[in-house]
């Protein structure tokens, strides 16, 4: 669906602009498949801050979101698309043959009564869920997971997707170029589902103004440089002069850009190339 701008009436509607998707349910969801989503406005269990610029925002369910093998070879027929508070991608409510329902990330172009299968004798359609092992080289995948007892970990925001670079010789894994470059090794077992992630579009979409922001759950963001000296490093000074320091920091005193963050070590052997390697 297209992404519609606002006519410039007011300074807040001025650069605005919503996605406009006709074609998603406006029924309530399904009450069986929905939890009581508490907030905790980046609070820790102490009351402590440890998530900052969180708060307010209107209140949510959260959809449980399962994945769509459940043995051999299963189908399911896709009844509504529905509208997800809690991610940037659309869901799709789907019932199993046997009558049970379920939420499921929805496709690109994903449509209601379409039939969809999951299993290694699975076709090659988009929406459907395979091993890594059975989906050939060059197809467009999304909704990884890692492990085949698991359910999908990479690749589910909106309008993400990742593509199969080759099977090793061994035919225990597969290489996946993920979308911020780095190729990975993954079990050839563990499933995907084909195509991209529904809701493209999400990243043209212009806020506009501060009261969306806030209506996500988002507080005001203050820049270091303009706090007191001990409330941040970069606080202080007369005027619009600079932050006196050799590299940014955060407001705890660390390296703030460029900082290597990844702690687990553990996977590396799973990284072919490193997403840092493809920008040079």
């Amino acid at each position: 669906m297209p992404v519609i701008f606002r006519r410039p009436t007011t300074p807040g509607q001025r650069g605005m602009s919503i996605n406009r998707q006709t074609h998603l349910s406006k029924k309530r969801p399904e009450k069986s498949l929905t939890e009581i989503l508490k907030k905790h406005a980046g609070r820790d269990r102490f009351g402590r801050i440890s998530i900052r610029h969180r708060g307010g925002g209107n209140k949510r369910h959260y959809r449980i979101i399962s994945a769509l093998e459940k043995g051999p070879v299963t189908q399911a027929k896709i009844l509504a698309l529905e509208y997800d508070p809690n991610r940037s991608a659309n869901i799709a409510l789907i019932e199993y043959n046997e009558g049970t329902r379920a939420y499921i990330l929805a496709a690109h172009e994903m449509k209601i009564d379409q039939i969809i299968e999951a299993g290694e004798k699975a076709l090659l359609e988009n929406g459907n869920r395979l091993p890594l092992g059975k989906i050939p080289r060059g197809f467009q995948i999304y909704d990884i997971a890692l492990d085949p007892n698991r359910k999908g970990a990479m690749v589910r925001s909106a309008g993400a997707s990742a593509t199969i670079q080759s099977h090793e010789d061994n035919g225990r894994y597969v290489q996946i170029k993920l979308p911020s470059g780095e190729i990975r090794r993954v079990l050839a077992a563990a499933y995907a589902s084909l195509g991209s992630v529904s809701n493209p579009e999400h990243s043209s979409v212009m806020l506009g103004k501060a009261g969306r922001v806030r209506h996500m759950g988002w507080r005001p963001q203050v820049r270091g440089k303009a706090m007191n000296t001990n409330d941040h490093p970069h606080g202080g000074g007369e005027g619009s002069n600079s932050i006196g320091l050799k590299y940014p920091k955060t407001p705890w005193g660390k390296h703030a850009l460029g900082k290597r963050t990844r702690r687990n070590k553990r996977t590396n052997t799973f990284i072919a190339r490193s997403r840092h390697e493809t920008r040079r």
